[in-house]
């Protein structure tokens, strides 16, 4: 009972840091949950990604409605670009419950290593103080954006992550939204985004609620402060912090896929 508790409470830290962090850079938390529930909890991961789809959509929850009111999510573009997002959520959803663990481990090492990267680059592109309070600015190179997003869709059914990791760069990086918009904007995506690819994992019983549960009580708690947070924090130190961790765990998933040391 004790054990049980404990590791209850564990889920419950996990998920208010992944809720935090995905809050305030807009890719969900997906990103930390999966891999720390396979890597520290030995979890299958195919359980892990449907736990994660759910605390995404929880994300989503806890921090849109925050940003809609500092006025710091751009709907219209949300909307737009959603269409396509949900189409490749769903079909990567399906695609996923063909493949191997390992395989599927080797595409989030590859995700985490490219979004660490990605936000490595977008940080020193940035100005030492950059205006990411809205402001008037210029939709650019839609088309691509759309393109993007489908990719984005692909990548949250497949691995569990809502596609932030693609959304904010594709939106700050190729259409020229500034960059705490572009998150603003993708927590109110993801949720739709992860819900889509969410409903075929629970179909196939792999949303498990002993999990899944206090996972996602404590991304709620930490969704609501990492809002309250995001105007006060400087981006590029979260960008340095987090790419870091990243790294760190898309060598460690790598290494346990290519000595069998996953779950199943």
């Amino acid at each position: 009972m004790a054990l049980a508790f404990v590791k209850a409470a564990g889920l419950v830290v996990l998920g208010m840091l992944a809720g935090g962090v995905g809050a305030l850079t807009g890719i969900g938390g997906g990103i930390i949950i999966t891999p720390a529930l396979t890597l520290l909890y030995n979890v299958p991961i195919h359980y892990a990604i449907g736990t994660s789809l759910c605390c995404v959509i929880a994300t989503s929850s806890g921090a849109a409605a925050n940003y809609i009111e500092q006025k710091l999510s751009d709907i219209r573009l949300a909307m737009t670009l959603e269409l396509t997002t949900t189409v490749g959520a769903v079909g990567g959803a399906v695609v996923a419950g063909v493949l191997s663990r390992e395989t599927l481990a080797v595409f989030f090492s590859v995700l985490l290593a490219y979004a660490g990267a990605t936000m490595v680059r977008r940080s020193l592109k940035a100005g030492p103080v950059e205006d990411d309070r809205g402001g008037c600015y210029k939709v650019r190179h839609l088309p691509l954006g759309l393109l993007g997003s489908g990719v984005a869709g692909t990548i949250s059914g497949l691995l569990g992550v809502g596609g932030g990791p693609v959304k904010v760069p594709i939106m700050y990086l190729v259409m020229g939204v500034p960059f705490k918009v572009a998150s603003a904007t993708s927590n109110f995506m993801i949720g739709v985004t992860a819900a889509a690819s969410a409903f075929i994992y629970y179909s196939r019983g792999e949303v498990r609620p002993f999990i899944t549960a206090p996972t996602a009580i404590g991304v709620v708690l930490g969704a609501g402060l990492g809002t309250r947070l995001m105007r006060r924090t400087p981006s590029r130190w979260l960008v340095a912090l987090f790419s870091g961790i990243m790294f760190y765990l898309a060598v460690v998933m790598i290494w346990k896929s290519l000595h069998g040391g996953f779950a199943r």
